[in-house]
């Protein structure tokens, strides 16, 4: 194991004690996975929406920002309540709304479906980024220690990537895309709440639900020093990430010269799956120092993006969103690594869902205000101000990046 990668959960309060489980680790993993695939599901439908239907990168950028309300509403609200009722019931929770989200976007015909979709979807994710990552924490094996957090970190771009991929392979080679794409997300959703059924629970259930329902953001003590990195990392690579949400079908379609959905697909996936690359790269530093390099990379690869799309090059952009997105999946893995390592089994619920609080609220304030500048800039335009933003955050990550305490160290 090396050195710097701490074990995520280790001390134990009364009714709280680890019950590792492989159904449940499998179950848990694949509904993170198929839900963050269902989530990116509709973007490579952008273009088509724009010509059938007359909707315009304001409207998809409002629609992202529906996404991510949702996701912070569920966080706020529900981020603590899987350990007063267990993690298996807001698991199910997160696969209905996927489903319910994937059957109302049947029949996208103008903004409104289409925002009340990706809302439903953000609840879900929202619920998934706190009780199902959950769930995997209490589910995973002691050894090896950083399984838990590489899954829980890296899980969201797998399933952008698989989502982003199969949709895109649809809309040009597969019948009536607009309808297939969400029949076969909502049959995924089928796939997780059967999983789920038959798997064991393996969290605390602690009394006080209701209370829990009243929003609060919480994270150990011993994680305070390390929010300034934390959110740094968190805020700028998951905007950048939104960028490519909102404005990928345009960047592929205008600026780089084709509406193929296969390819704005293969550049979405160019950003997202080198994150899983990244992951385990930055597992083999101490935390800080992965988060300030893969900061560092990130940076870089945003500063190519730029390029790319000033000389209009695919094969560029392409290969600057590999790099920014192997710098995002080692700093955000040690991010989440850091935080995780200071907390106990009742405090892992609530300082996820404090992570991905910011994640999401960093990426809605981008997709907010870039899809208001839509009005008046370009997106090559609007862009830079995701460089400037990635640079600001690989600066103050380098300032502030902290090596954990880990709960073993705080606990006596």
């Amino acid at each position: 194991m090396p050195a710097a990668a701490a074990q995520p959960v280790t001390a134990t309060v009364p009714g709280t004690e680890h019950r590792a489980s492989p159904r449940a680790l499998v179950a848990a993993t694949l509904t993170l996975v198929l839900a963050f695939a269902v989530s990116s599901s509709p973007v490579p439908l952008f273009t088509t929406y724009r010509r059938a239907d007359g909707l315009t990168d304001g409207d998809f950028s409002l629609a992202t920002v529906a996404y991510f309300a949702g996701t912070i509403l569920a966080l706020l609200v529900l981020g603590r309540l899987s350990t007063h009722l267990g993690r298996r019931p807001l698991a199910l929770a997160a696969a209905a709304l996927l489903l319910a989200g994937a059957l109302v976007m049947l029949r996208v015909d103008s903004l409104a479906p289409l925002a009340l979709g990706r809302f439903l979807s953000g609840l879900g994710c929202g619920i998934a980024s706190s009780a199902v990552m959950s769930y995997v924490v209490d589910a995973a094996p002691r050894r090896p220690a950083w399984l838990a957090t590489m899954i829980t970190s890296q899980s969201p771009m797998v399933g952008l990537t698989l989502g982003a991929l199969g949709s895109g392979l649809i809309v040009e080679h597969g019948p009536r895309p607009t309808t297939t794409v969400f029949l076969v997300g909502a049959g995924a959703m089928t796939l997780c709440l059967i999983a789920l059924a038959i798997a064991p629970e393996t969290g605390p259930r602690l009394r006080g639900a209701l209370a829990s329902l009243r929003p609060r953001v919480a994270v150990p003590a011993a994680a305070r020093p390390l929010l300034p990195a934390l959110a740094a990392v968190v805020v700028s690579t998951w905007a950048m990430g939104s960028f490519y949400q909102a404005f990928g079908p345009s960047v592929v379609a205008d600026g780089l010269g084709t509406d193929d959905a296969v390819v704005f697909a293969v550049v979405f996936s160019a950003y997202m799956l080198p994150s899983v690359l990244g992951a385990p790269i930055g597992g083999r530093m101490r935390a800080a120092t992965a988060q300030r390099t893969g900061m560092t990379v990130f940076a870089l690869g945003v500063l190519g993006v730029l390029t790319a799309l000033a000389l209009d090059s695919v094969v560029l952009f392409i290969a600057a969103s590999v790099v920014a997105g192997a710098g995002q999946g080692m700093a955000m893995s040690a991010s989440v690594r850091s935080v995780l390592s200071t907390a106990t089994p009742a405090e892992t619920a609530p300082t996820m869902a404090a992570v991905y609080l910011l994640s999401y609220s960093g990426a809605m304030a981008a997709s907010l205000i870039s899809g208001q500048l839509t009005r008046w800039y370009g997106v090559e335009q609007i862009v830079i101000g995701y460089g400037v933003l990635a640079v600001a955050a690989a600066v103050v990550t380098a300032l502030c990046a902290r090596e954990p305490r880990p709960v073993e160290a705080t606990a006596a």
